[in-house]
């Protein structure tokens, strides 16, 4: 017959039943998951132009956010750019969108309404500023443009805003000195095809589809504008966001035949406002961060979405939620 066990002290039974308790808490440490439930309730996402980069952006944002938040639905709304993104948000039209810093600030120094709302989650990739014409056409530079017709971005679009900027910054006056058509990258691409205007301006990330299609169908180039930086900053205000820039040889090859172009580059943000959920705008800059691998194989400029820099989002204070999630994967 086996013996028997001898009875457990009192202050072992309780060392024993410590042991158990603290294993059984490193055990449902693992697999519990990590920050709560998941967020819930609805959201929607302001765009851009159909086509463009905040658009293609947006869906693929979307599509992660739906793996990361199931319980959340999220509707993207289309816009004519960063001038109709900010202000959607900040009257609560939407609840988050992408917006370059320019836009940003510009909204802010008007004092437009809820501009004191709006905050910042991750700055996420530059802008780049691109002037484009015919290969065969006379324009060198900005200040060639006088008497043209250009494309200068539909009224509530960010490309207007620099449009008129690096115009002014030319010398140029984008009312009276040229022909200035309210026409996006949605239909100036095709205008410039069909000899209906001799340039247009866009500000997208690199590459923007819609400009390497326009290259590989007709003979174009882009016009160096980083000349223009310092009478950028003089203008004061929101102008001091553009910074030099050169886009490189491999952007567009068909346009730049392999040589790099200066010009200028503004940030992107993604914003709220002070009304947006916490715990919803940290899974959403999570997701922000977590896919950018996987965005960025589609659109190339989210490539460039960075941890160590998405925290500073100038003009905006970050959000509490943003705040959150930073704290969250700080070394």
């Amino acid at each position: 017959m086996l013996a028997a066990m001898p009875p457990l002290s009192r202050r072992r039974a309780l060392q024993v039943s410590a042991a158990a308790f603290v294993v059984c808490g490193l055990l449902l440490w693992w697999l519990l998951p990590v920050g709560g439930s998941s967020p819930q309730g609805r959201m929607t996402f302001s765009t851009g132009v159909k086509g463009a980069v905040y658009e293609r952006y947006g869906k693929l944002l979307r599509n992660a956010a739906a793996n990361d938040m199931p319980d959340v639905g999220i509707k993207l709304l289309n816009s004519e750019g960063s001038q109709q993104n900010v202000e959607r948000v900040a009257t609560g039209m939407a609840d988050f969108t992408i917006a370059a810093a320019d836009a940003v600030e510009a909204y802010r120094l008007d004092n437009r309404p809820g501009a004191r709302r709006l905050q910042g989650c991750a700055r996420l990739y530059d802008d780049y500023v691109q002037l484009v014409v015919r290969r065969s056409s006379t324009i060198e530079k900005a200040q060639d443009l006088r008497g043209k017709r250009v494309a200068v971005g539909q009224p509530r679009s960010g490309v207007r805003l620099i449009a008129g900027r690096v115009l002014k910054a030319a010398g140029l006056d984008l009312d009276k000195d040229l022909t200035a058509l309210p026409a996006g990258i949605d239909t100036a691409p095709d205008m410039l095809r069909h000899n209906e205007i001799d340039a247009f301006f866009w500000s997208g990330g690199l590459p923007t589809t819609s400009v390497r299609e326009l290259s590989e169908r007709l003979d174009i180039r882009l016009v160096p504008l980083g000349d223009l930086v310092d009478a950028l900053h003089q203008q004061g205000g929101a102008s001091r966001y553009y910074r030099a820039a050169v886009m490189p040889a491999d952007a567009y090859p068909h346009a730049q035949q392999h040589g790099s172009v200066p010009t200028l580059a503004v940030a992107n943000l993604l914003v709220t406002t002070d009304r947006a959920d916490p715990e919803l705008t940290e899974g959403l800059t999570r997701t922000v961060i977590d896919s950018r691998d996987h965005i960025g194989a589609r659109v190339h400029a989210a490539q460039l979405v960075d941890l160590r820099t998405a925290l500073y989002t100038d003009p905006l204070t970050l959000h509490e939620g943003a705040r959150r999630y930073y704290r969250s994967v700080k070394p």
